[in-house]
């Protein structure tokens, strides 16, 4: 609505005369006017739309004001409508009763013109402010689904899948943009790089640095078929770490990043774990081993030193990474943890499509109807039995 239009009333009163001499004052003041004889008229009518206040009479046959207010304020479509409720002075016990439900002032009879021009211009501007801090609301609202549509799409849209493993990932946001990414890609050398990190901060800052990490550390992994997956790793975690750290030190943003080159053929695994939460290589019979960090966050420091770590994932064997958003989910009885993660661990592995989604509804489980308060993030790498 423009500042020039009028804004549009209803007055609700089972009495004829006090509508009629309502509304011949509301339209002296340049309001289009509608009427009702009870409550339940009213609602019929503000089932259309399109009405900025609501004069409300308290004793009124079939549907009083009392009730009909508090099916207003109990339907979404209507109670950003506000109410001024019309009483007698011995309704006064009554009138508060409704202030308490959510009716924005009352009017007395007999009608004071300047009482009536001064509550109803005054619920008017609240409700104009109001409208206003909802349009903004919204339009905030629909540029961060904008957001969200396009950091998806900086996930893969396919996972490589090496004769001989499954890889599957799974991705929970705790808001519509997140700090939180998983990759994986083919390399010129025949490797597959496995990426899961976690950006500083929460919500659309770290979503823009998360863009810029996972560009930097996709793009400075490309090399020719004879780099070394020792050489890939060390280039891409020193490009991305010192340009991040050079370029934006004073945001002072940082990722955790755990960076793998796996060889599908013999399952060997060279990577870099910046600062992040430890993977885990595990299988049936197998001892579990931890996969600690190498170096500290990617963009703390330039010049940084990473160290380069091996291990390998046998035949039955899995790699699992993940966010701490999955420990640190808290529920009503504290938080997700490690233990309880590892606990699933020492379960049967089918697949590793099965193990991200069994833990992811763990989780899910467990905060219950809580929202999440950090990203969750899975990463898995399933080696097929031998035959």
């Amino acid at each position: 609505m423009s500042a020039e239009a009028p804004f549009r009333l209803l007055v609700v009163d089972d009495n004829e005369m006090n509508r009629d001499v309502l509304t011949r004052r509301l339209k002296k003041q340049g309001h289009e006017v509608a009427t009702a004889e009870n409550g339940r008229a009213a609602l019929e009518i503000l089932a259309g739309g399109g009405f900025d206040l609501v004069l409300l009479d308290v004793m009124m046959p079939e549907l009083d004001g009392r009730e009909a207010l508090a099916r207003m304020k109990a339907d979404e479509s209507l109670r950003h409508i506000p109410v001024i409720m019309i009483s007698a002075s011995e309704e006064l016990e009554t009138v508060v009763r409704c202030i308490e439900l959510g009716a924005e002032d009352y009017l007395p009879k007999p009608f004071n013109p300047t009482l009536l021009k001064a509550r109803v211009d005054a619920s008017l501007e609240k409700k104009r402010l109001r409208d206003r801090e909802r349009s903004r609301a919204q339009s905030l609202e629909r540029e961060l689904e904008i957001g969200r549509q396009i950091q998806s799409t900086f996930f893969p849209e396919f996972l490589p899948q090496p004769e001989g493993w499954e890889i599957a990932a799974r991705f929970e946001p705790a808001r519509q943009c997140a700090g939180d990414f998983y990759d994986s890609f083919a390399l010129p050398g025949g490797g597959i790089g496995l990426v899961v990190a976690d950006v500083c901060d929460k919500g659309v800052g770290a979503a823009l640095f998360m863009a810029l990490f996972r560009t930097l550390l996709r793009a400075s992994a490309g090399g020719t078929r004879s780099e070394s997956a020792e050489a890939t790793l060390e280039k891409t975690i020193r490009l991305t770490n010192d340009y991040i750290a050079g370029t934006h030190g004073r945001a002072n943003m940082f990722a955790t990043v755990f960076f793998a080159v796996l060889d599908p053929a013999t399952g060997a695994l060279v990577y870099v774990n910046a600062g992040h939460e430890p993977p885990q290589v595990f299988g049936p019979g197998r001892a579990r081993r931890e996969l600690p960090p190498t170096g500290p966050a990617l963009g703390l420091f330039p010049d940084s030193v990473f160290a380069i770590a091996r291990e390998k994932v046998d035949p039955g064997e899995c790699l699992l990474a993940y966010t701490d958003g999955v420990t640190d989910a808290k529920g009503a009885e504290g938080f997700f943890s490690k233990e309880r993660l590892l606990a699933l661990l020492e379960k049967p592995l089918p697949s590793a499509s099965s193990l991200v989604e069994t833990i992811a509804d763990a989780v899910s489980r467990h905060t219950g109807d809580r929202e999440l308060y950090d990203d969750v993030t899975l990463l898995a790498a399933f080696r097929q039995p031998a035959p």
